[in-house]
């Protein structure tokens, strides 16, 4: 959470990484996507999947939370340094999310996120608007998931 200016084109953040147990698959598609292939292994079976798969939003949420974990714990580095802090805004939306590969139980997959714009906000000057590639890559080095983010970032005080 440091300020716009402190960004740049190019800059990459590793979230960290996540590894897909069979019963959190099952607990998370249970609550929010009880599909065949996401609730048993007989289920995916009979599917193209072939075994049980982590649904695409469980693999979202993985990247919401490692997100809020990694800007918790910059924010705390910062403020032991002494340094100020920057406030992310709203997020005006998302773009072109993916899901490219199945993600197995007991796959890991490293999270990232990668700047690829930031542009002044016009109509409000405090505030500067970032764009960033979103990944996931499992431990085959295959990206299994993206999408492009966006998201206001407070500028320094003049």
């Amino acid at each position: 959470m440091t300020h716009f200016e402190d960004f740049k084109v190019g800059d990459v953040t590793e979230l960290g990484s996540y590894t897909f147990s069979a019963e959190e698959i099952v607990r998370f598609a249970s609550a929010y996507d009880p599909q065949p292939f996401h609730l048993s292994d007989e289920g995916a079976r009979a599917s193209h999947f072939g075994r049980l798969c982590a649904s695409g939003w469980h693999t979202a949420a993985i990247w919401m939370k490692l997100m809020v974990a990694f800007q918790k714990r910059h924010a705390a580095r910062l403020i032991a340094e002494g340094l100020p802090l920057g406030r992310l805004g709203p997020s005006p939306g998302f773009d072109d999310m993916r899901w490219l590969k199945p993600v197995y139980a007991g796959d890991t997959i490293s999270y990232s996120a990668r700047v690829t714009g930031l542009a002044e906000s016009r109509s409000r000057p405090e505030w500067g608007l970032m764009t960033m590639i979103n990944e996931g890559v499992n431990q085959d080095g295959d990206v299994v998931f993206s999408f492009v983010g966006h998201v206001f970032v407070e500028r320094r005080p003049a």
